[in-house]
């Protein structure tokens, strides 16, 4: 069964592991998951990211395909690190931004996340090289 968007499922599956605060999350694995898992890395919701390639069997058993193991992040009392986090543009109907357009979520505190012509960046990212793209969600 083919899936009509990855990237909302990897939202998806991280809100809700998040919200039974759990401490890892697995994804299908895809350049553009990977480089979302990248961002989320650097601007800090995230501690970390495992691409686990399906060569790589565990206990005997076959993986399907690649997958990441995302490691999430959480406060010092146990509070979420992400609150929020939504999926902006959709196959249905995509939403493009310049520069001076990004989104800026809660006020500059949270991030987008842009696919752009020089790969994945958060908001940040692309005022500093100046370029917009494709607004993939948003995260606070």
């Amino acid at each position: 069964m083919s899936m009509s968007d990855p990237i909302a499922d990897m939202l998806t599956r991280i809100r809700n592991a998040v919200l039974v605060r759990k401490k890892t999350v697995n994804v299908r694995a895809s350049k553009v998951c990977e480089g979302i898992a990248k961002v989320l890395k650097e601007e800090g919701y995230i501690e970390d990211y495992v691409r686990i390639d399906a060569a790589m069997a565990r206990h005997g058993k076959k993986l399907p395909g690649s997958i990441l193991r995302i490691y999430l992040r959480y406060g010092p009392q146990g509070e979420r690190v992400i609150t929020e986090i939504k999926r902006v543009s959709k196959p249905g109907r995509r939403f493009y931004a310049n520069v001076k357009d990004l989104p800026r979520p809660l006020a500059g505190l949270g991030i987008a996340i842009v696919s752009t012509s020089k790969g994945i960046l958060s908001d940040r990212q692309c005022r500093k090289e100046n370029v917009g793209g494709e607004v993939l969600c948003t995260v606070s």
